[in-house]
């Protein structure tokens, strides 16, 4: 990607939004692998997942955090293009492994039936494959037009995703508790509100939003979508599979009793 020259403000407030989503991810990361321990094994692959995505994503945001402090240089007050590419893809990567994790983990929280979590979990792992692999092509273009038919075309497994979150899921969880459908609902709404800001990331070069300003709002707004799609997200599955448990008056040192 082409590099502006940006403030001191612009770079450190990007510098600083990359250091946070580090050190969120990696808090997250640590609070998963202790907490699956407060969770009956049939809701512990939910929490791994779980681990699994902010591990993979804070590893990533580690290596965009690198990349942009290779980037520019300090030249008479202002960062100028040190002539090292900024390797934003990373992202790409990191959503290529880590969105079909979160729609999984939402599928598995929920312990639904084989016969139901096989299917959905597919339809929806292979959906978020699509919607991220078709979004990259538009991503790297220069070209508006090419950019707006890729990312039409992303919009479509998108689209579908949101289908089967919010009528296929629903009727799969219509005996659920009270508790448990209100968390689901609003796991549901923060998959939304943070998925929503990736398409108009995408549309920014479409309405005009150039240049530094541009460099600046996708980088601290990407930051701050993942920290919310990620370990938020993370921290609403945990809630999830806490009110299952309660739900079914089930503890861990009960469980592990009846095992035993």
């Amino acid at each position: 990607m082409n590099l502006p020259t940006l403030s001191h403000g612009e770079f450190e407030l990007v510098y600083n939004m990359l250091s946070l989503a580090i050190a969120a991810m990696f808090g997250s990361f640590v609070f998963f692998v202790i907490a699956r321990n407060q969770l009956t094994h049939k809701y512990r692959p939910a929490l791994i997942m779980s681990s699994l995505v902010v591990g993979i994503a804070g590893y990533h945001y580690w290596r965009i955090f690198n990349s942009w402090e290779a980037a520019f240089t300090l030249t008479e007050g202002v960062y100028k293009p040190s002539g090292t590419p900024f390797n934003d893809a990373y992202r790409y990567v990191d959503w290529l492994l880590t969105v079909p994790l979160l729609v999984a983990e939402l599928i598995a929280v929920l312990a639904l039936t084989r016969e139901v979590r096989g299917p959905m979990m597919g339809k929806l792992i292979i959906a978020a494959v699509l919607m991220i692999a078709t979004g990259y092509p538009g991503e790297v273009s220069a070209d508006n037009t090419t950019r707006g038919i890729w990312g039409f075309v992303s919009t479509i497994p998108f689209a579908y995703i949101l289908y089967v979150l919010w009528v296929q899921l629903n009727k799969a969880t219509e005996d659920a508790a009270p508790r448990v459908k209100k968390l689901l609902g609003d796991t549901k709404l923060l998959l939304l509100a943070t998925w929503g800001f990736y398409p108009i990331a995408y549309l920014m070069p479409q309405l005009g939003v150039e240049a530094a300003s541009a460099t600046v709002a996708l980088q601290v707004g990407y930051s701050i979508a993942d920290i919310l799609a990620k370990c938020g997200y993370g921290f609403m599955i945990y809630a999830i599979a806490q009110a299952k448990m309660e739900a079914e008056g089930t503890s861990v040192n009960v469980a592990e009793t009846a095992e035993a």
